[in-house]
């Protein structure tokens, strides 16, 4: 029965059906990544277009990457999730289905596909100052819905143990005893149908082009490099960048936020987060304000 759950698992994965993973801390462009669960998600930063060097590919949870679709990648959210993203430049917001690992590039907050992009009015090879915020009931749906990836060493030696074929096997009833139907074979032999109707209720992989179209609102590129809850440390932290230490918050729920800029151009920010990260400041990160 699990060796057969697993199997219509496998064989999803293997036609491009949605998976629904999490996974475990990776490497990417020099840093380290660890993907979570994050249904409330709500920031800013800068977008990017992904390549469409491979139309086909399969994606970081097993879908068929398709540059004519409404797809983005994320760095560390689980998969697959639906994101609304907004483009501050030009007020146009979208919902995009979040498949795969990406950007590479850390001044990046995500990577929209070349449709989305076309839609929100990012420049190919360019990027634009967004908002990014997880659509809770859209990815809550698909959590539910969508087949997890087999955990599944354990359920397929149970499976296949020598124990299974003496379940299965028909004995007569003794004397004064009414006979039945055993009832692992039926169960074993059901479990394989049982899975297809789970497979064909998942909700569709192509999100529809719905473009809503709201007021411009371009803000400041400003780089953050940490928070901190003493204020002579976050002094610290923005003299080895150059930036300064913000306060956040009033009495006990005063923190330091490390700050820098603004900056007027994106290659200025992605300058002063290049310098950040080389000096070891691994949080840091371009936001827009």
């Amino acid at each position: 029965m699990r060796a057969a759950a697993l199997l219509c698992l496998l064989l999803l994965a293997a036609c491009g059906q949605p998976r629904y993973v999490v996974g475990d801390p990776y490497l990417l462009g020099g840093r380290w990544y660890y993907p979570r669960e994050e249904f409330a998600l709500d920031t800013t930063g800068l977008a990017s277009v992904l390549p469409d060097r491979a139309a086909g590919r399969r994606t970081a949870n097993g879908e068929t990457h398709d540059p004519s679709a409404l797809m983005a990648a994320h760095r560390t959210l689980q998969l697959p999730a639906v994101l609304r993203v907004t483009n501050l430049e030009t007020g146009r917001t979208v919902s995009l289905r979040v498949n795969d690992r990406g950007p590479a590039d850390p001044g990046r907050v995500v990577a929209v596909s070349r449709r989305a992009a076309e839609l929100l009015g990012i420049p190919a090879g360019g990027a634009a100052q967004v908002r990014i915020a997880v659509d809770q009931d859209a990815s809550r749906a698909l959590a539910a819905a969508a087949p997890r990836p087999p955990e599944a060493a354990p359920a397929l030696r149970i499976a296949t143990a020598p124990r299974a074929r003496l379940d299965s096997e028909s004995l007569a009833p003794p004397p004064g005893a009414r006979g039945g139907s055993p009832a692992p074979v039926p169960a074993a032999v059901a479990a394989p149908a049982a899975a297809e109707p789970a497979a064909a209720a998942l909700p569709a992989t192509r999100l529809p082009e719905r473009v809503e179209q709201g007021a411009p609102r371009p803000g400041r590129l400003m780089l953050e490099a940490g928070t901190f809850s003493a204020e002579a440390p976050a002094r610290q932290q923005a003299a080895r960048i150059g930036g300064r230490a913000e306060p956040l918050g009033s009495g006990r729920a005063r923190q330091w936020r490390v700050r820098q800029g603004p900056f007027p151009t994106v290659a200025a920010a992605d300058a002063a987060l290049a310098r950040a990260l080389a000096s070891g400041l691994a949080d840091s990160r371009l936001v827009v304000e």
